[in-house]
């Protein structure tokens, strides 16, 4: 009995080998098939939008911070994708860094010359609103906005990718999400934010996960 067991946990286990690895893995709710969007007007998901910034510091090595928490909406027409337009909202006074002290010092107030270092106390939300998309292929675009950073507004292109459609899990809400990822390069010296330029780079690169729900 127990040679017929083992004998069956053997077939079992090479018949599951030579099956497809989508049949062995569990189905995701979101796929790459544009065919998920149906369309509208969507919100953006704040618990899944991240802004994330890296400046080189000294020449040493990179460093990074981040945004969330972030607002706003997209209008997209899967059949018209040059149509979109996105208006989204950063919470400036929310960027997270690894280190107390640096999070510190960028919200640091004003000194006696009324210039901050960085974003002062009490930062302005930032927000990016967009002007044009061009369409690239099936899941590229690069979409041209108005940045509004520290009190300055300068147009920014985002080089953008769809990631993924779907409906999310009822027990999640079963609202219809859609994701994209961007990168984008500013100078922060065009914002107004030029402290320790050049031992820490004018040039910040921006890497974006964007999540819109309806």
């Amino acid at each position: 009995m127990k040679n017929a067991l083992f004998g069956s946990a053997i077939v079992a286990a090479a018949l599951a080998l030579t099956l497809p690895l989508e049949a062995q893995a569990p189905q995701l709710p979101g796929s790459k098939n544009t065919a998920a969007i149906t369309g509208g007007t969507y919100q953006a998901d704040a618990g899944h939008t991240l802004v994330g910034w890296r400046v080189d510091h000294f020449g040493f090595t990179p460093y990074f911070g981040l945004f969330g928490d972030i607002t706003g909406t997209l209008v997209l027409d899967p059949k018209n994708p040059a149509a979109a337009k996105v208006d989204v909202t950063i919470p400036v006074a929310k960027v997270t860094t690894a280190s107390a002290g640096l999070t510190a010092h960028l919200l640091k107030p004003a000194g006696e010359n009324g210039k901050a270092d960085f974003f002062g106390a009490a930062p302005a939300p930032a927000r990016f609103v967009s002007t044009a998309v061009h369409v690239h292929g099936a899941d590229s675009a690069h979409i041209t906005g108005d940045l509004t950073l520290n009190g300055v507004t300068r147009p920014v292109t985002l080089d953008a990718k769809f990631y993924g459609a779907g409906k999310a899990p009822a027990m999640m809400g079963g609202k219809e999400n859609v994701g994209f990822t961007a990168t984008a390069k500013i100078k922060r010296s065009d914002f107004g934010v030029g402290y320790a330029i050049p031992l820490v780079s004018d040039e910040v690169e921006l890497d974006i996960v964007a999540a819109f729900q309806k």
